[in-house]
């Protein structure tokens, strides 16, 4: 067990999200028996699941969102075929909780910055300041074919682009200053119209005038996500972001990948408490170790699949079609890939089997649940929670972006039994330190650009 006592004198907590995947991040979670196959179009699941996590004090709900259907409906995740538009739910459940924070997904390959701009703004107001974007550039090709362009631009092109859109909503929310609405009825000045500012922006992608049309955000600045492992989406999120969504399946990536981007931080300027780090994880809980292991092989014979062999093949380095699925796997000796990379990845797959002999089938079994890069572990509460402690104490994440298998139950079970054990190591609040998502991670409220100028201006005199 991992040393329970090594958070209770630091006031460092770790920071929990919910990643929706509505029908369960594992592919096969939507056919358990207990499971909601039709979450995505349910406004009162959703209403309950995001309820669920106000009350166990997750710091946000986080809704990610495509351009495009999945390619491969019958083997892919179903959460990927069709999901509803995030702004439009998000808004609605801003109507139904009260403290928890709000993520909404806007690419901005396909979009503009005054639209995302007065979006996230308005929502800002209608949630009392518990909104975040989540910054992303798209990744899937088709989505340009549903945006009338014939080919997805590269990684270059996305992030020059999205460097330049993100500065411009920045300097949209600031547009209004924080003082500027007088409503003096005896007089009649509404507002004071040397504190409204126009950009006038002229760039290499966007030329907007401004003023936004809608007042300074409560929070200010508006919390801003992002993900992603290139070196560009690095250097993005430590420019702008202040929490970054990643998927790493090895301890030792986590702790490299954080230290990679927290060691970005000082050249713009930013303390690494301004930015973190929060790694998907599938945690699959049982009340015991069996229990766990029980429902993880109920998962994987339920898995829907063509045994695809070659994404595994390539992941361990060793040609899995020679080999019979149900035989042993052969030496992993013979990859080509580092040897303990290797051993790592399938050591997973033995912990969440519960044996060291696993056959070919049971580890694709386990590369399927960990396909979109996050990682699964399976075991019972306490097992859970160590392996999330080894982590935060490692500082290989600040926190974790739960994707339960399925639902409602999977998320049941982490809310019931493994949160209570965060929170009596001290890993985790027991009750909100504020209202705004800027204060569930300890983020002050900024100044608007225009305040820090007459700031300044003053201090120059």
């Amino acid at each position: 067990m991992a040393n329970t006592n090594t958070n209770i004198n630091s006031n460092r907590k770790l920071h929990l999200g919910l990643f929706l995947f509505s029908t369960g991040y594992h592919p096969a979670g939507w056919r358990l028996t207990e499971s909601v196959a039709d979450g995505a179009f349910d406004p009162k699941f959703l209403q309950r699941v995001a309820q669920r996590l106000e009350e166990a004090k997750f710091d946000f709900f986080f809704l990610g969102d495509a351009l495009a259907s999945s390619a491969d409906m019958q083997y892919q995740f179903p959460s990927q075929m069709v999901r509803m538009e995030p702004f439009t739910m998000i808004a609605h459940l801003t109507a139904v909780t009260d403290k928890i924070g709000l993520i909404v997904t806007a690419n901005t390959t396909y979009a503009e910055p005054y639209h995302i701009a007065r979006q996230t703004a308005s929502l800002d107001y209608l949630s009392s300041g518990r909104t975040a974007w989540n910054v992303v550039t798209g990744a899937d090709a088709r989505a340009a074919q549903n945006f009338s362009r014939e080919k997805h631009w590269d990684n270059a092109r996305r992030y020059d682009y999205a460097e330049e859109f993100v500065q411009i909503v920045k300097d949209l929310w600031d547009s209004w200053e924080d003082d500027v609405f007088v409503r003096d009825k005896a007089t009649g000045v509404y507002v004071d119209e040397t504190k409204v500012h126009a950009l006038n922006h002229k760039g290499a992608h966007f030329s907007v005038a401004g003023p936004l049309n809608v007042a300074r955000p409560p929070q200010g600045q508006i919390p801003l996500l992002s993900a992603g492992t290139s070196e560009r989406s690095q250097e993005l999120g430590a420019q702008f972001s202040n929490v970054i969504f990643t998927g790493q399946v090895l301890l030792e990536d986590a702790q490299a990948f954080y230290a990679s981007i927290k060691g970005k931080l000082a050249k713009y300027g930013r303390s690494k408490d301004e930015l973190f780090i929060m790694p998907g994880l599938a945690p699959l809980v049982g009340r015991t170790e069996e229990e766990a292991r029980a429902k993880y092989r109920e998962l994987s014979e339920l898995l829907v699949t063509n045994f695809d062999l070659k994404p595994l093949s390539d992941r361990i380095g060793i040609d899995l079609t020679a080999y019979p699925l149900d035989g042993p796997l052969p030496e992993l000796s013979l990859s080509t890939l580092p040897i303990k990379e290797v051993t790592a990845i399938v050591g997973l797959a033995q912990k969440a089997s519960g044996h060291a002999d696993i056959t070919v089938r049971e580890l694709f079994h386990y590369f399927s649940a960990i396909a979109r890069g996050h990682r699964l572990i399976v075991g019972s509460p306490e097992q859970i929670a160590d392996q999330m402690e080894e982590w935060f104490v490692g500082e290989a994440a600040d926190g974790f972006n739960i994707c339960p298998p399925y639902l409602p139950g999977g998320l049941d079970l982490f809310i019931d039994l493994v949160v209570p054990e965060l929170q009596r190591r001290g890993l985790f609040r027991i009750e909100y330190e504020g209202s705004t998502f800027r204060e569930h991670f300890g983020l002050s409220r900024p100044e608007s650009v225009w305040a820090k100028q007459k700031q300044a201006a003053l201090q120059g005199e």
